[in-house]
């Protein structure tokens, strides 16, 4: 079953039964360049803890998640009481299962302070041969961007103008993701970082 489906499920207002804990593909599957959209939901379904202080932090927690797990996040939306994140591997040695570990603790330290933490696990869907084409990446990003506009936050054909929704690539700061570059800037900066040598094989005399 889709690690996804439950998520999917309750945007469109079905009760869904959640396992206490979800069955993960094989480690393998997160590795490399592999490409996943994940789901934190906040636990309850609570709202009341995004503001743009806690936009600012995650952008700095997953920086340092993205660099220390050779990863870049194309697109991120956080909604009232979860959040979208799609992840691409960038190297041989990227890993996002301790990449989405790391993140959701420092996260949660953040969320504790305001009376809020992520649910006990993320849900996941990777990306499938069929879906790795590139008008089927853009595809999953437009579904991720248009997630305020399903709920009713920004007007229908607004939804680039929600204030949570960005993507976080790193050394690129500047990348808007609905400038008049579209997609094709996102596109090729992350050419450039899976060939740039921050992100080849990691020396072993310094692990």
């Amino acid at each position: 079953m889709d690690e996804t489906l439950d998520e999917f499920r309750y945007d469109k207002g079905m009760t869904v039964e959640r396992p206490q804990r979800l069955k993960r593909l094989p480690a393998e599957y997160y590795r490399g360049e592999a490409w996943v959209h994940w789901v934190c939901t906040i636990d309850g379904r609570r709202t009341g803890w995004l503001d743009a202080r806690f936009l600012y932090k995650m952008r700095e927690l997953l920086t340092h998640a993205a660099f220390r797990y050779q990863i870049a996040c194309p697109i991120y939306c956080l909604m009232p009481d979860h959040i979208h994140l799609l992840w691409a591997g960038l190297a041989d040695d990227s890993d996002q299962l301790p990449a989405m570990k790391a993140f959701r603790l420092n996260s949660n330290d953040c969320l504790k302070r305001v009376g809020h933490q992520f649910q006990l696990q993320p849900y996941d869907h990777v990306l499938k041969d069929h879906e790795l084409e590139r008008g089927a990446i853009e595809s999953t990003m437009e579904y991720i961007a248009r997630n305020p506009e399903r709920k009713g936050l920004v007007k229908t054909d607004h939804f680039q103008t929600y204030p949570y929704t960005g993507c976080l690539l790193p050394g690129a700061p500047r990348i808007r993701l609905f400038g008049e570059a579209g997609w094709d800037e996102v596109w090729q900066t992350l050419s450039f970082l899976k060939r740039t040598a921050c992100f080849r094989r990691p020396d072993p005399k310094y692990l």
